[in-house]
């Protein structure tokens, strides 16, 4: 008696029109929810607008006015952290709690998939709110660019990446969309908070000041500002933000859930 040959069955693999689709999703998604659209690019421009006529003339350092040297790595870091921090996780918690992500592992369209999608829509999405702010602080208020343009950017990718890797952590322990939303505004507040959001980090206390410029959002600020004004950046600064994407993605990776 002969024994039937096993049937090997095609797996086909999402291609590219499919991951097109996705992401065309997902940037539908983002744009139809209003707040977490307008909030992360209006939020940062508005603060901007009231700070920029009194902060640009005044000359701080390298002939660089006080626009260059806080106002405009504040906002440029604000546009990260809430679309990191505070959206992103609110879009992954709700595909979980809806049972998106558990009906898509038992398809050939991985839940990965879902993710890679919202932080690609998420990195449009902050450069769509970096090219607005930067902009509005050039054409109205007559902003200079970067000193040293090539670290500005290496800068503000890595605190993307940072962002990102703290806003994993809320999506990996929300339950909810709505609890997703509180973590990270409270992450977002309490880590702007000591980084220098309300007046700088000049007007906290020492030992919370020093805290703060290690954590990410004071690291940040303080690093995009060391390079648009043409000084060196300092390490600690730098290391503070790669612990984070490091120690973030580690974590989230651990705890996050599919379902």
């Amino acid at each position: 008696m002969s024994i039937p040959a096993a049937t090997t069955i095609a797996v086909h693999r999402p291609g590219p029109r499919a991951w097109l689709n996705l992401f065309v999703c997902e940037a539908k998604m983002v744009a139809r929810d209003t707040a977490g659209l307008v909030v992360p690019l209006g939020l940062p421009l508005l603060i901007l607008l009231t700070s920029a006529p009194s902060a640009g003339d005044q000359v701080v350092v390298n002939g660089f006015s006080a626009l260059e040297a806080y106002v405009l790595p504040l906002v440029l870091t604000m546009v990260l952290a809430t679309i990191g921090v505070i959206n992103m996780p609110s879009f992954l918690a709700y595909y979980r709690r809806t049972g998106i992500l558990r009906r898509l592992s038992v398809t050939p369209a991985s839940p990965a998939m879902v993710l890679v999608a919202q932080v690609v829509v998420s990195v449009l999405q902050a450069l769509l709110g970096l090219g607005l702010a930067v902009a509005v602080a050039f054409l109205a208020f007559g902003a200079r660019p970067p000193e040293h343009l090539a670290t500005a950017v290496g800068v503000y990718v890595l605190a993307m990446a940072a962002m990102y890797a703290v806003g994993m952590i809320v999506a990996a322990v929300a339950p909810t969309p709505n609890s997703a939303v509180a973590i990270g505004l409270v992450g977002f507040f309490a880590l702007g908070a000591v980084g220098g959001m309300f007046g700088g980090l000049a007007g906290l206390p020492e030992p919370v000041a020093a805290v703060g410029e290690r954590l990410p959002f004071g690291a940040a600020v303080q690093a995009l500002a060391a390079a648009w004004v043409g000084v060196a950046v300092e390490p600690a600064h730098l290391i503070s933000l790669g612990v984070t994407v490091v120690v973030g993605s580690v974590t989230a990776a651990l705890l996050f859930r599919w379902d």
